[in-house]
Formats: C-alpha cells, structure tokens, sequence
C-alpha cells in the first residue's frame, strides 16, 4: 500500500484513541531530490483531537527533535499560513520563507491594454498576470536573463518579461524594457508604485494559466534567492492550512480529491458541498521547513453519509464504493469518533537536519531519479519462465513494434 491511511483510521474505528508507527512505504510518484520510490514515515493518528491540537503536539515533537539534535530554537508557535495566502504570495504551497521575494498581482492593471500577452490571462478566470521584483537586478546581464527564461519554460511559461528600473527620476526614460512601448504610462507607473520599485531594481512577469505562472515564478523566485545571496540562515518553519477540498480533473471531466477522499471538509462549508464543491476548503495541514513538505495530515470523515457524498463527488457510484471502501463504509456505521492524523517523512527530516542537498544522500541504498539501483541493476528484465509462471504476456508499444519489424 502507498500508506496504512485506511488501516489506521480502522484502529481508531475500533476503539484505540492512539496509533504511532514506523512504516516503510512504497509510492508511484516524480521522483526529484526530496523524493525516493521507497521512503520511511512517521505516522500518527489520534481520536478525539481538533486541527488545531494536533498541530501544536506535532510541532513541539519537532521543536524538541530540532532542539536535541541540532542546538537550534525553532519559532513558538509555528506561523499559519492559508494555501491561498501561499499561492498568491509565493506561487508554492511549500514556501519557502527565507527568501524575502513575492509574487504581486498586476492582473487588474492589465485588463485593458492593447499587449493580448498580458491582458488574455488578466481577462481570463484562469490566468494570472503577477510581477517579481528583484531588488538591485538591474545588473543582471541578457545572457543571465535568458538563463532564467529557460528556467521558466520548463513549467510551460512562453517568455519571461520585465522591466529594469534604472532611474525612476527620469520616468519612462529612466525604464528599460522591450514591452514598454505595449503598455500605457499609467499602467507602467502602477506597477512600480504596487511593487514598490526603487532604482536599480528590476521586474520580472509572468502572464498565463494561473498554475504555469504560479510554478514558473515560483521557481524563478527561488532560483533568484539562492543565485543572489537572498536566503537567510535560519530555519523558517509554518503550517499550510485551509487546502481546497477538490481540483478540476479536465481531460476527466470530474473533481479529484487534493490530498485524498477521506479528508474532511471544514465544518462551514459542508453545506458547499453540493451547490459549490470547487470553493469547498478541507481541514488538512501540511508542515513545510525551507520549502519542503515536512509532513502532511488532515482531520478524517468520520460520518458515512459525509463519506459517501464525497465518493460521489468524486465519480465514485455505490457499487464501486461498495467494493473497494464496503469494510471503510461498514465500519463508520458503528458510530466512529472524530479523528485525525499526520505523517512525517522520516528520510527528508533526516536529510534536512543533515544538510544534505538529495534525499538519496541519507539513504544506505538509495534508488536514481528512475528509480534504478546502481548496485543491483534493478529493475533488470524479467525471464519468460517468470513471466509465463505467473500467466503474463507482454506486448511491445507499437512503435518499438514497427522499429523491429
């Protein structure tokens, strides 16, 4: 299994109000330098605890781990932080808070100009028109700000504009920028009064799907902190609260759960549920330290007909309900106690506390990011006697198909 999140809501199903484990997990995901296919968890589940208990225990495990280990204080109480607040600000819901740069919001500056670049996304429900301001980057060179638009095209982005501001003494000849002559001097001033635009600085733009610029200006952000000397020091700790409950499957056509399909939504928006899903907030919570997700958890559905409508939401019928959660289902019926849970990444905590730039680093026999292991040569091809003891024919793509032919 991916992780024992059914199994451990059965324990508290069944009347144990605590669960503590060590679990080795194995999970079908993109791997990248905090990832691996096979990983370790510390994995909890309570009865009988709000969000907001469970967070503060949780957190003072940490602060105490952090304390004993490393010698460092880490803040009391962690800072909260909604997923929107994170999206907007830092176009992550993993910020990281020690780099001092934010996304700002110029989609409304930008509604009514001519450039179709900027005023699309700004006149469309999805996209987004946000700015980055980089203190002192007028310095940058045309090679390093290519650089940093191949950066951005890797998360879909067309370009990357901007704007370098040389001297605001001198107004429009004081600015320098190949868009300028696409926009309106009202609009330019705008900007630089909202991103607070001093001389020598510059801004950046990203103007598209609100998912691209959010994933392109993120990166860039973070890029830009750590190539300019930007990050602090210290370790910069917060909760990500108040996730949507849903994201929009397009290709599907149907909602799919964020986090997954026993989180419970907030109180207050059950209701929302059936007129309004997509504006319907969950009450799960993720720990994120330096831009990465420490560990994640949520208070669970612990109603059956709560459960249910949730399945159905998700374009899970009764009949398949029935035969893949029927034991889930069953056991709610026995009156389950409100409960909740978290689970920290054993492996990234490690590899954070030590410093390392790759999860693989603390790792004893770590996989590749194509989850290959050097030292074995797994995964290596399987015999035809393996294959036809277990009943298993394979066919080629048809493209590799054609090549041997």
């Amino acid at each position: 299994p991916q992780s024992p999140q059914l199994f451990k809501q059965l324990l508290m199903m069944s009347g144990m109000d605590r669960y503590y484990q060590v679990v080795r997990c194995f999970r079908d995901e993109d791997l990248r330098a905090d990832r691996q296919p096979e990983f370790t968890q510390l994995d909890i589940e309570t009865s009988f605890m709000d969000e907001d208990a469970l967070m503060t225990l949780m957190e003072e495990m940490i602060r105490q781990v952090v304390r004993s280990v490393l010698g460092r204080e880490l803040p009391n109480p962690f800072p909260r932080m909604t997923h929107a607040e994170a999206i907007r600000r830092f176009g992550s819901d993993r910020p990281d808070l020690r780099c001092p740069l934010e996304l700002v919001d110029v989609g409304d500056l930008m509604q009514s100009v001519e450039f179709k670049v900027f005023s699309g996304p700004a006149n469309d429900a999805k996209g987004r028109v946000a700015a980055l301001l980089l203190p002192g980057g007028c310095e940058l060179t045309r090679k390093e700000i290519d650089g940093y638009t191949k950066l951005v095209g890797i998360y879909g982005a067309k370009g990357l504009a901007y704007i370098k501001v040389n001297e605001l003494a001198k107004g429009y000849e004081g600015l320098q920028s190949p868009i300028l002559k696409f926009l309106p001097d009202e609009v330019v001033d705008a900007i630089l009064q909202r991103t607070g635009a001093k001389d020598g600085d510059l801004i950046f733009f990203g103007s598209d799907k609100a998912d691209i610029v959010n994933e392109a200006l993120g990166a860039l952000r973070i890029k830009l902190g750590e190539e300019r000397q930007l990050m602090e020091e210290e370790w910069r700790p917060l909760w990500v609260i108040d996730f949507p409950m849903f994201e929009r499957d397009e290709q599907a056509n149907r909602w799919a759960a964020l986090h997954h399909p026993f989180t419970a939504p907030k109180v207050a928006h059950q209701a929302l549920l059936a007129s309004d899903p997509g504006v319907c907030l969950s009450r799960a919570y993720d720990m994120v330290l330096n831009g990465m997700e420490l560990g994640g958890g949520s208070i669970r559905i612990h109603r059956t007909e709560l459960q249910e409508q949730v399945f159905r939401l998700l374009g899970i019928g009764e009949a398949e309900a029935q035969e893949k959660f029927g034991f889930l289902l069953a056991a709610l019926k026995y009156g389950c106690p409100p409960h909740g849970g978290l689970a920290f990444g054993l492996d990234r905590l490690v590899m954070l506390m030590a410093g390392a730039g790759s999860i693989r680093e603390v790792m004893a026999f770590p996989k590749t990011q194509t989850a290959a292991c050097m030292l074995t040569s797994a995964p290596s091809e399987v015999s035809p006697e393996q294959l036809q003891e277990l009943s298993i024919r394979v066919r080629k793509p048809q493209a590799e198909e054609k090549q041997a032919g």
